[in-house]
C-alpha cells in the first residue's frame, strides 16, 4: 500500500500542497487505479486531469516505483546548439580572472547574452560567488637599471583656463579644437627613479625617441639599464621599438592582456603626476604646464619623500649625495 509521506517535498514554498499533481496527488492516482481498482477515467475525473495522464503516471509507478512519481526536469535530451564545453571552460576561466561579460564575449566572440547564460548556469554570473581575489604581489628589483617601466598619458591641450578655474560655462573660456599631448613617463624599478617627456603622438617614433632619451638620462645618473616594461600599445609592438630595444641592449617585457597591475609602478607614478603636477594648479595654458614638468619631476626625484622606499628620497637609491638642482636650472 502506498504511504501518504513517501515525499518530504511536497510541501515546498513553490507548489501548493494540495494541487492536483504533486507527489501527493500522483500518489493518490496511482493508489486508486492500482489498490481500489478504479478506471483510469473515473480518477481522471475525480482529480481533474486527463485518462492519458492518469495512464503516463501508473506506468510510470510500475516501470519506475516511488522515484518515477517525483518531479523532472523539462530540459531537453539534447542541445545540438548549445556552447561546446570546451569554450564554455574558457568562459568560466576567463570569469575566474575576474573579466567582465563584455569583456569575455570580445574574446571569445560569443554574444553577451550566451556569455551571461553560461556564467549563471556555472554559478559564476556574480563576483561573490568566484574564490578571493588573489593579492597584490609586490616585488622589487635588486639594483637601479635591472627594470624600468614605460607608460603613456593622454592630457587635453588648451590655450585658456577652463571652467573649472574660471567658473564660466559660457563657451569663450573653452579650448576645443587645440588637441592633445602626449606625457611619456618612465620609472626605476628598484629605486623610483623617473624620467617624462611631453611629446606630440605616441606613435613608434615617438616611442622610440623617448626610450633613447630615457636610457640617456639614466646613464647620466650612472645607471645602465637592462630591461623595459611596457603595455601592449600598438607602439611598443612595432617593428621599430623591438630594434630600437636590440640596438640598446634591453630587454623588452609586455604585461599580459587586461593587467595594469604588471606595470603598476608606471600606473602609480602617472597618478602621482597628475595630482602633483598637472592638476596641481590653475595654469593659464598647457604650455604653461609643459614649462612645469621638469621642475615638478626634479622634485620628485630628489627631494619629494617617498612612501615605498622607508621615506627616502627616489635618489638616495643611487648613493648620490649631490645635490643637482643648480645644475638642472642653470
Amino acid at each position: 500500500m502506498l504511504s501518504k509521506h513517501l515525499f518530504p517535498w511536497e510541501d515546498r514554498m513553490d507548489t501548493h500542497k494540495n494541487a492536483p499533481l504533486t507527489p501527493r496527488g500522483r500518489e493518490e492516482l496511482v493508489r486508486r487505479v492500482l489498490e481500489e481498482k478504479q478506471t483510469p477515467r473515473a480518477v481522471a475525473t475525480a482529480l481533474g486531469v486527463c485518462p492519458r495522464t492518469v495512464y503516463k503516471w501508473v506506468k510510470r509507478f510500475q516501470a519506475e516505483g516511488r522515484a518515477g512519481l517525483q518531479d523532472r526536469s523539462s530540459r531537453p535530451r539534447r542541445s545540438p546548439r548549445r556552447t561546446a564545453p570546451a569554450l564554455e571552460a574558457e568562459v568560466a576561466k576567463l570569469r575566474r580572472r575576474r573579466w567582465t561579460g563584455a569583456q569575455i564575449a570580445k574574446e571569445t566572440g560569443l554574444s553577451e547574452a550566451t556569455v551571461h547564460r553560461i556564467l549563471k548556469r556555472s554559478g559564476l554570473n556574480r563576483l561573490k560567488s568566484l574564490e578571493p581575489a588573489e593579492p597584490p604581489r609586490r616585488y622589487e628589483r635588486d639594483h637601479p637599471g635591472e627594470l624600468i617601466h614605460i607608460d603613456i598619458k593622454k592630457l587635453g591641450r588648451f590655450n585658456k583656463p577652463g571652467h573649472r578655474v574660471t567658473k564660466d560655462r559660457r563657451g569663450h573660456s573653452n579650448s576645443r579644437g587645440v588637441g592633445w599631448e602626449f606625457v611619456h613617463v618612465c620609472v626605476d624599478d628598484a629605486s623610483r627613479v623617473a624620467f617624462t617627456q611631453i611629446l606630440p603622438d605616441e606613435k613608434k617614433e615617438s616611442a622610440v625617441a623617448f626610450l633613447e632619451a630615457a636610457v640617456a638620462y639614466y646613464a647620466g645618473l650612472g645607471v645602465k639599464v637592462e630591461r623595459v616594461m611596457t603595455d601592449n600599445g600598438s607602439c611598443y609592438k612595432a617593428r621599430d621599438f623591438a630594434k630600437a630595444c636590440r640596438k640598446l641592449g634591453l630587454k623588452h617585457i609586455r604585461t599580459k592582456p587586461y593587467t595594469p597591475k604588471t606595470n603598476g609602478k608606471a600606473e602609480r607614478f602617472i597618478q602621482t603626476a597628475l595630482r602633483e603636477w598637472a592638476y596641481a594648479m590653475a595654469y593659464q595654458s598647457s604650455d604653461q604646464r609643459a614649462v612645469a614638468l621638469p621642475h615638478w619631476q626634479h622634485r620628485y626625484n630628489w627631494h619629494r619623500p617617498h612612501g615605498s622606499l622607508k621615506i627616502q628620497t627616489p635618489i638616495s637609491r643611487l648613493g648620490i649625495a649631490e645635490d643637482n638642482l643648480l645644475r638642472l636650472h642653470s
